[in-house]
């Protein structure tokens, strides 16, 4: 499919734009003709006020900033979207988790522009360590809500026992209407082993939401070893007459993007899907004999 310049009928926003640029410089380098037609979209399209200083050349509105021009970009306290893109390109680099940029990551993670907030939030996550789960605590009642669920993301990836009350919150659906931010904390709960994280869980089953109720189940497995299914009741039964609930538990990993292959990543020396290896969160101890 060729993109050409009356696709879009007016301008698209920076960060829109920005995406845009990402995927049309990944194109590029496999299909070098498409370049010409996907750049002239792309300008006919994008608010090109923001490409870099001392641009020459259409190929440098492609070419993603330096670390120091990213470092710039996430500092810009006039321009939401120039801190929006800095951050983003910081938060997966190799180097993201030293103090320097970590730092950067929460200042921002306390923006005014909710955007900011959300890759901020997730570059804490992906990147800190139980030093940081403050931050996370703390945008986990943000009022925006993609901010709210990459703070429970977050939580999967970092532990600290100072989130299980905020997580148990975050799961009742009287403080928290939003049932993709139900999900991930009741995911994140499955790595604490206390009573009334058990509790809780097993008051979630009775949400309306059948991803929270999935994700629930999954935590009380790998918590107790059992399997009542979605049968609440069950559950209840269980817990009263058990004295040790945590004896059979297992090893809770955080949930890590993965994908199967498309067709063109089976070709030599094209870029491999992004995936992760789920392991377990950073500072739990694993249980003992695990």
């Amino acid at each position: 499919m060729a993109f050409s310049p009356l696709v879009y009928s007016r301008p698209m926003g920076p960060r829109r734009c920005f995406s845009f640029s990402l995927a049309v410089r990944i194109t590029a380098r496999r299909f070098p003709y498409a370049l010409s037609i996907m750049a002239a979209g792309m300008m006919a399209a994008c608010d090109t006020t923001g490409m870099r200083r001392g641009t020459d050349s259409i190929l440098d509105l492609f070419a993603e900033p330096s670390p120091a021009e990213a470092v710039e970009l996430a500092m810009d306290k006039y321009d939401a979207d120039k801190r929006y893109r800095g951050t983003l390109i910081l938060s997966t680099q190799p180097f993201a988790g030293e103090e320097v940029y970590m730092r950067l990551f929460l200042d921002n993670a306390r923006d005014a522009d909710p955007g900011v907030r959300t890759v901020a939030t997730r570059a804490v996550g992906n990147n800190g360590g139980p030093e940081h789960a403050a931050v996370l605590i703390e945008r986990l009642t943000d009022e925006d809500r993609l901010v709210r669920i990459e703070a429970a993301r977050g939580l999967q990836r970092i532990h600290s026992t100072a989130a299980v009350d905020p997580l148990i919150a975050a799961i009742d659906p009287e403080k928290e209407p939003e049932a993709a931010v139900r999900s991930e904390a009741s995911d994140a709960l499955g790595q604490y082993a206390q009573n009334k994280v058990l509790e809780a869980l097993i008051s979630s089953l009775d949400d309306t939401n059948l991803a929270v109720n999935s994700r629930t189940l999954s935590s009380l497995k790998i918590l107790t070893g059992q399997d009542f299914g979605f049968d609440r009741r069950a559950w209840l039964d269980w817990y009263k007459v058990t004295r040790a609930p945590f004896v059979a538990r297992s090893v809770y990993t955080f949930p890590a993007f993965s994908r199967e292959k498309q067709i063109l990543e089976y070709l030599p020396f094209f870029p491999q899907p992004p995936n992760e290896a789920s392991t377990s969160p950073v500072g739990m101890e694993l249980p003992s004999g695990g």
